[in-house]
Formats: C-alpha cells, sequence, structure tokens
C-alpha cells in the first residue's frame, strides 16, 4: 500500500516520522501513520507534559491505584475505595456544546466502572466568556444542558461544580467533567490485556465514523477552521450508556473478565495499544468482525472511530458465552474481535489481509517527550505592579457591595445546578452551593465530600502561587463541611505549550500544585492534561482545576455554611488581614486584572486543622471559606444561605477599609458557634498554632459591616438574596 497520508497533516514532526521508520525498519501504510497519528497526538501521548507531571507526588498511605489507569483509587477503610477522574472536553465543546459537553460526561463515566467502580456522583468545572455575549450564552446553555441530560438519564448525580466568566474563555471555554465511584477494594479490576490467547472483544454500541481524529483535534490551536471539524465531535447516548454501564459491572461480577478498557479517544486504537502495553502483551484484530452502523466503513474508520458507549473486553478463554449472554440480556452486542498475543505488537487484520502491523510499546508510550522553552512572559512583570495608592477608595460601599454580590464569579449558582438531578441515589447529604458536596456511603456512618477548585487569575498573574492557592482552596472547601482530604485529580488547561510563556506558566503551575499536594498530604492520583486551548492568538488563563475527595468519618458531624442560630458568634479562624491583588472587587470596580497572590502553606495546614478538629468536636454550627469577593461576601452568602442576619465589628490596623472588606487573602475561614464554645475553639486554635479572631454576631434580617466604629455596608438579607439569586437567570433570559 503506498503511502498517500501526509504525516505534517497529521500533527507528527519529522523527527517523530523518521522516529517511526526506525522503529519499524520500513515506511508506515497511511493506517499505521493515522494510528501513529492519534496515538502521538499531545492529547493521548503528553508528550509535552510527562516530564513536568513526575513533578507531583503520587503516592501515600491511601493511595491504591495511582496515575497510568484509567482512573485512580484512594482507600477510605472498611473494605471500600473511591475511584476519581477529571477530564476535559473543550474542542469538541467550543465546537458542539450539547454534545461535546454530554460526551465529556459519558467518557469520564466509563473511566470510573471500567475500574469496576459503580459511579456515584459528577462533578464540573467550567469556564466561558463574559455572559453579555450571545455566543457565549449559547455554549454556556448548550453546555449546562448537555451536562445535566447525560447525567440525569443516567441516573448519576451531578453534585456540585464551580463556574468562571473571564474574556480570555470567550473563543476557547473550558469544560471539565469529574466523576467518583464506589469500589469493593477486593473488586477492582485494571486495564490490561492479560492472558496470551484470551479472546478479546467489543461490547456495547455499534461503531460509526463520529469522532473520527478526535484526539488529534484535540491537539491544536481552534482556529476559523475549526468549525468544519465538526464531524469530530461525538454524539452521545447516555441511555445506551446506562445499559453498557450496568452489563459492564455484571460481566465484571462474573469473574469471566481479565481486563476492560473504554473506547475514548482514539477509540479501537487506543484501547488495544493501551491495554497490551500494561500486560507486556500484543493484541490481534479482526476489524472486519466489529459491528458497524453505517455501511462501507474502512478500517480507518474502525479503527479511529470515536463512537461513544463501546468497551474493549478481554476475556478468560472458553467464557466468551458467558459475557454476550450477559450483553444480550441488555440488548447490546458483544462481539469477538481478536485475542491476546505474546509477539508485542499489535495486528490488525480485515479478514485474512493483514492491514497494519505496530510495537504496542512503541504506539502506546514511545512518542518522544521533550521539555519546552520556558521563558517567563513580558506581561508577568506588567500586571504585579500595582500601586494602591493610586487607586481610590470607595465612597459608597453598599453600591460596591451590591455590584459584587451580583458578579457573574460571585452570585448564585442555581441556574445551572437546577438543571441537574443531585438527589438521584438518594445519597446526597450537602448540596451544590456550598463548599464541597457530601454523600453518604450506604451502609455505615461515613461520607465522601467533593469539590473542585481552580482560580484562573490567580494563576495567570503568579502561576506557582494559583498553582498552590488551587490545591489549597480545594482543600479548605472539603474541611470547611468536615471532611479530610485524602487525594486530589486535576485537569490541567493552558494554551500552546510551544510557546515558552505557555510553558512557563505550566512548569511553575505545576511546580506549584505539587508543593501544596505535599504540604498538604493530598497525592495526584489521576488526571487529565489539555494544551492548545487559545486561539486568535490568545491563550486562556492557565486554568490547573484540582478536584478533590476527602472522609467524614461520621456524616451526624457534617457542616454546612448557612449561618444557623440567632446570637451565635462569628468567627475567622486564621489572620483576617485582606489582600487585593487578582481580586473580584479590582476586577468588577476598577477594571484590573492585577497584582501578585501568595499563600503561606504552613498557615494554611494550621488553619485546615483547627477547623477539621472544630468539626470533630462538634463546636462548629457553620464554616465557610474566604475565597471570591473576600470577607463581606462570604458573610453575605452565609446569611443568605441561613436566612439570618448578622452584624460584624471589624478594625483595619491600618488597612484600607475596602481591602478589609473584600480582599481575597488566603487560608481563612468563618465560623458561628454558640458564646459557650467560644473558649474551646480559641484553645484548639492555639494547639495548632493559628489565630482565631471574633468579629461579630448571627443576628436580626440585616447585614450591618462597621469597620472602625463606621458602618460601611447594612443591606437587607431578603434583599441581596433576591438580587444575589437571580443574577445569571436575568443574564440569560
Amino acid at each position: 500500500m503506498g503511502k498517500k497520508v501526509d504525516y505534517r497533516e497529521l500533527g507528527l514532526t519529522d523527527k517523530e516520522y523518521q522516529l517511526i521508520v526506525e522503529t519499524l525498519g520500513r515506511e508506515p501504510n497511511d493506517l499505521e501513520l493515522e494510528m501513529y497519528g492519534v496515538m502521538w497526538s499531545e492529547h493521548c501521548s503528553y508528550k509535552n507534559s510527562k516530564p513536568m507531571l513526575k513533578r507531583f507526588p503520587t503516592r501515600g498511605k491511601r493511595v491504591i491505584q495511582g496515575p497510568g489507569e484509567n482512573a485512580g483509587i484512594v482507600d477510605i477503610d472498611d473494605g471500600q475505595a473511591v475511584v476519581m477522574k477529571i477530564e476535559s472536553h473543550n474542542h469538541p465543546s467550543a465546537i458542539e456544546p450539547y454534545q461535546g459537553a454530554a460526551t465529556g460526561v459519558g467518557g469520564i463515566i466509563r473511566d470510573i466502572f471500567t475500574m469496576g467502580a459503580r459511579p456515584i456522583a459528577l462533578l464540573d468545572s467550567l469556564r466561558f466568556g463574559e455572559l453579555k455575549s450571545e455566543r457565549v450564552k449559547h455554549l454556556f446553555s448548550g453546555v449546562v444542558s448537555g451536562i445535566a441530560d447525560y447525567g440525569n438519564c443516567m441516573g448519576i448525580p451531578t453534585v456540585g461544580g464551580e463556574v468562571y466568566f473571564e474574556s480570555c474563555y470567550t473563543d476557547n471555554p473550558l469544560v471539565n467533567a469529574m466523576c467518583v465511584g464506589i469500589v469493593n477494594k477486593k473488586d477492582i479490576v485494571r486495564g490490561k490485556a492479560s492472558g496470551v490467547g484470551n479472546p478479546v472483544m467489543i461490547v456495547g454500541a455499534l461503531t460509526g465514523r463520529d469522532g473520527i481524529h478526535g484526539a488529534s483535534f484535540a491537539s491544536e490551536e481552534l482556529s476559523e477552521d475549526s468549525e468544519e471539524k465538526r464531524p469530530a465531535v461525538q454524539v452521545g447516548d447516555p441511555f445506551m450508556e446506562k445499559l453498557l454501564l450496568e452489563a459492564c459491572l455484571e460481566i465484571l461480577k462474573s469473574g469471566c473478565v481479565v481486563g476492560i478498557q473504554d473506547l475514548g479517544a482514539a477509540g479501537l486504537t487506543s484501547a488495544s495499544c493501551e491495554t497490551a502495553s500494561r500486560a507486556g502483551n500484543g493484541i490481534e484484530l479482526d476489524v472486519s468482525l466489529v459491528p458497524r452502523r453505517e455501511e462501507g466503513m474502512t478500517p480507518r474508520e474502525v479503527m479511529l472511530s470515536e463512537s461513544q458507549e463501546r468497551m474493549l473486553v478481554i476475556v478468560k478463554k472458553g467464557r466468551e458465552n458467558e459475557i454476550e449472554e450477559i450483553f444480550r440480556k441488555w440488548d447490546l452486542a458483544a462481539v469477538t474481535i481478536g485475542r491476546v498475543t505474546d509477539d508485542g505488537f499489535l495486528r490488525v487484520k480485515d479478514g485474512d489481509r493483514v492491514v497494519a502491523e505496530l510495537p504496542v510499546k512503541s504506539l502506546a508510550e514511545g512518542a518522544p517527550t521533550t521539555v519546552n522553552e520556558s521563558k517567563q512572559p513580558a506581561y508577568i512583570k506588567d500586571v504585579q505592579r500595582i500601586q494602591y495608592d493610586q487607586i481610590p477608595v470607595p465612597e459608597d460601599f453598599n453600591e460596591v457591595f451590591l455590584k459584587l454580590l451580583a458578579s457573574e464569579n460571585i452570585c448564585s449558582r442555581e441556574w445551572i445546578y437546577r438543571q441537574y438531578d443531585h438527589m438521584v441515589r438518594t445519597n446526597t447529604l450537602v448540596l451544590p452551593g456550598a463548599d464541597a458536596a457530601v454523600l453518604r456511603i450506604k451502609g455505615t456512618k461515613k461520607g465522601i465530600a467533593l469539590t473542585t477548585d481552580c482560580n484562573g487569575r490567580y494563576c495567570y498573574l503568579n502561576p506557582l502561587e494559583g498553582g498552590r492557592i488551587a490545591v489549597a482552596e480545594a482543600a479548605r472547601n472539603l474541611v470547611c463541611v468536615g471532611a479530610e482530604p485524602l487525594a486530589a485529580t486535576d485537569c490541567l488547561n493552558f494554551g500552546n505549550p510551544k510557546k515558552p510563556g505557555v510553558y512557563w506558566q505550566f512548569e511553575n503551575c505545576i511546580e506549584g500544585m505539587s508543593q501544596a499536594c505535599e504540604a498538604l498530604n493530598t497525592p495526584v492520583i489521576s488526571g487529565n492534561v489539555s494544551f492548545y486551548n487559545e486561539s486568535k492568538e490568545k491563550a486562556v488563563y492557565p486554568t490547573p482545576v484540582v478536584g478533590m475527595v476527602g472522609l467524614i468519618r461520621d456524616i451526624n458531624k457534617i457542616v454546612t455554611p448557612g449561618f444557623k442560630k440567632e446570637g451565635d458568634l462569628i468567627a475567622v479562624i486564621g489572620e483576617n488581614h485582606g489582600g487585593l491583588d487578582g481580586s473580584e472587587y479590582l476586577r468588577v470596580i476598577h477594571g484590573r486584572v492585577a497584582g501578585n497572590p501568595s499563600i503561606d502553606l504552613e498557615k494554611e495546614k494550621a488553619v485546615q486543622k483547627c477547623c477539621l478538629e472544630a468539626t470533630k468536636q462538634g463546636i462548629l454550627n457553620s464554616a465557610h471559606d474566604v475565597s471570591e469577593g473576600g470577607l463581606l461576601i462570604n458573610i453575605a452568602e452565609s446569611c443568605i444561605k441561613g436566612g439570618v442576619g448578622a452584624r460584624i465589628e471589624l478594625d483595619s490596623e491600618g488597612k484600607r477599609w475596602d481591602e478589609v472588606l473584600f480582599g481575597e487573602a488566603q487560608s481563612r475561614i468563618v465560623v458561628s458557634l454558640s458564646e459557650h464554645n467560644c473558649k474551646l475553639l480559641e484553645k484548639i486554635s492555639e494547639q495548632v498554632g493559628c489565630k482565631v479572631l471574633i468579629i461579630g454576631k448571627v443576628a436580626g434580617k440585616k447585614l450591618i459591616a462597621r469597620v472602625d466604629g463606621s458602618t460601611l455596608v447594612k443591606q437587607d438579607v431578603a434583599e441581596i438574596s433576591r438580587k444575589w439569586r437571580e443574577r445569571i437567570k436575568c443574564l440569560m433570559e
């Protein structure tokens, strides 16, 4: 077969092509070249990120499975484990928001049940441009609908997440989906093609032409031509996936299965070579046996198709009929298409004719990695340099407060999560809108807390500190509901890694995240890298999203953010300092994205330890992380969620009043507690080495904030609740 495909059009470099020729000892044919093109794409090979990813701590006393499998696994005691992972579907969602988001959810769900776990929760992390744009509204609405419809149809609750609106995401939205499952440790399955001679089966939906070269599509910048690549976006069927989930969990319990792998990016090519590579074996496939829903499909189309709701299953020899019977019961196809071999090759046949023959290690793991040029971009010095004496202190703090409360990055997300079924399966104890979601583990007193977090603006201003803050705030969110942080999964969203400034951002974010994970004992057990998130020469903010899981040993001690009782004292755990760097206040009120945010990880550890110990002792009635909008916005949210007012008295200690109220300095948690428990909280804080400051009381129906004896903000809680809740609805409708 003569070579007709240009390797450059597949994203392969001259050097990579020469390496392929040297590895094979010959010129690859068209199919082989395209298989290398998808497997050596950034999306599948991580060739620009692997050297940096090695910096992450990935081991710990609770880690059962770290990076390298379909998902990570962490021990939660009693023979049980949590399986979790987060992944991106950014480029597809920019072209076709509904299907892009829906199939992103479908793919991450399959990663979880592939490990033998039943998925119990979904979360998301979303980024869009500002909602004044009609195109952004279209993308936002489509993505939220896609996530909602797929999760709701699957019967898996979407329990938490986050969304930010910044102009840098206008052309390139970020759609990151996280799934979490529960598995008995004895039932864990891995994606290995073990056992020479064992049959290889393809199960689930029929194979079509959708999604071909989806992996390559995700490994290049968006451009004017991207719209023409709409066929690369897969089409999902959640009802089919629900059947597939139940059938797969049933065959895993049957003892017939040796290994199983989702057919995600690069489809049959990636699933076959990755399972064989992990086991040190080979695989022989006959594409003529693959069930199809379109006529005239070529071997190339079958091997590269990214049709959804399909799995590759390696079965114990002689037990194929059992698999077929189970899938027939669920009205799904299950067909033997090959076998495990001992020669280390992926051999693709079309009937009797061999159409591709490639070494699996080369295909799955052989892409040459690179450490790109890294250089601090020129903008850093400009944005970090800010003279606060030239920024006026507001005259009307009520006006500023109301503007911030209605900011797209602060206001209620109810418009989003009301579209999600977050109560299906009846395990959700803390609903969306809190610092973290909480789910019960049925049959036990335990619960797990889940969150996603990242402020891309901080990472833009200082990637090292922004990376540290992303991890710290995720852990702080868990602590606020009473959970001990256990492990992290990440989705690293960046621009073009070949640009020195972008690679510098990437390198520094990872270093910062690694430092925080080490300090807070939250190893990274799974994740995803998404590069080339830029268009029209403009990259998105560096956005390393952190998903995290925490363990609650007694669900009767869960804490939520709303104030509960009139007369309770309101306190800040941590130093009540301001810090306007990178704040929403600077952006909304003064039109500035500037400053140099930072975090002290030792202080962060002490604050989290204090809050967690106070929760264990049952002395807190509420807890809420201070984040976007600063202290007063945080307190307002606790008033809104509790339906009660508060009186706050603050001493500026010589700082600007706007900094005291709206600064976003890290390592602070606002709590409320009965007055008789105050001494106990102070004792705990002394033991762990952090400060506690009493700043007010839960009282009445108004939020009143005084600084240095001056009343700066006085608002009716019912009125601010209405403004906060209705903002996104008003913008969208």
